[in-house]
């Protein structure tokens, strides 16, 4: 292994650096403002996919003529919003799954603790180790309900599945559902998203969950290759896509999510603007963006989920 031995640069000299690779600047006093406040190497996931990454004695050099720092900075702007788009989509979706796995099991189980006993999930779940992950993020909840239930109350350990499960994590309200055994509660929830299927809404969720992790850590999203493969339903309550189409949809790529993220808020949300909202973001995408790299199609606005309103 090396020893990582490359000196700090002050932004001047990230600028000449950019330069020497083939990066165009036509306001450098503007440029600088910029790597004052986005970081030089954040920058660099945008500047990367037309860079020459694997020949080392050519510096990274960019493989194209014509590139400047403002259609960079167009790029990640592109991104920004469309991570705020998302994001805004995924907070509906998480408190619509919140609220419909805390009704119906609380209903159908006539039970308030119900997401505490063990009877509820399949055997091979590790409940403790799940149940530790919920009463970590219970603990680390700042919200007065919960505090009122400890304050009041000294029996059940945890507060009721109304309060508990408000305070959870999405990634960690994900793996409650996948842990959850067969049962027509789950698929009842599975039923409201539209899903034939609760393996597909176990996997959206918890792709759903780790997108939602990404835009909030503010990370790229527009041509990253997800590790959780989001997958493809062939039987939905309403019209998602084509078979043909489907098989031809990569599960790894931005495309695939937003079209989920599509066909949920058409049923949670009816007459909402996200696909009227996110043409208009790519329309001011800048000349660098490439739906190819996002995973979407020529056609994709004929395609089912798509082509409706």
């Amino acid at each position: 292994m090396q020893v990582y031995n490359k000196k700090p640069l002050t932004i001047d000299q990230q600028i000449a650096k950019l330069e020497n690779r083939g990066l165009e600047f036509d306001d450098k006093t503007s440029a600088a403002n910029y790597l004052s406040n986005i970081s030089y190497y954040r920058l660099r996931a945008y500047t990367y996919p037309f860079q020459d990454n694997d020949d080392p004695e050519n510096d990274h050099r960019f493989i194209r003529k014509g590139i400047s720092f403002n259609d960079i900075i167009d790029l990640y702007c592109f991104d920004r919003r469309l991570r705020a788009l998302v994001f805004n989509a995924l907070e509906k979706i998480e408190v619509a799954a919140r609220t419909k796995i805390i009704y119906t099991y609380s209903i159908a189980s006539n039970d308030s603790h119900w997401y505490v006993d063990d009877a509820h999930y399949e055997e091979e779940c590790k409940f403790d180790i799940l149940e530790k992950e919920m009463g970590d993020d219970i603990d680390r909840s700042n919200e007065d309900f919960i505090k009122h239930y400890d304050q009041k109350y000294s029996q059940p350990d945890f507060p009721p599945s109304w309060m508990g499960l408000e305070v959870v994590s999405f990634g960690t309200l994900s793996k409650l559902y996948e842990a959850l055994k067969k049962s027509d509660s789950k698929k009842e929830i599975a039923y409201q998203f539209g899903l034939c299927d609760v393996k597909i809404m176990e996997n959206w969720f918890h792709a759903l969950s780790n997108l939602r992790n990404c835009c909030a850590h503010h990370s790229r999203i527009w041509n990253r290759r997800f590790m959780v493969h989001i997958k493809m339903p062939y039987n939905t309550k309403r019209s998602f896509m084509d078979r043909e189409s489907l098989r031809n949809i990569k599960q790894n790529k931005i495309f695939a999510l937003l079209s989920a993220i599509k066909y949920i808020s058409d049923i949670i949300s009816p007459g909402n603007s996200f696909k009227t909202n996110l043409i208009q973001i790519i329309e001011n995408g800048g000349q660098l963006l490439s739906l190819k790299d996002m995973g979407f199609p020529e056609n994709w606005k004929q395609l089912g989920v798509w082509k409706e309103s």
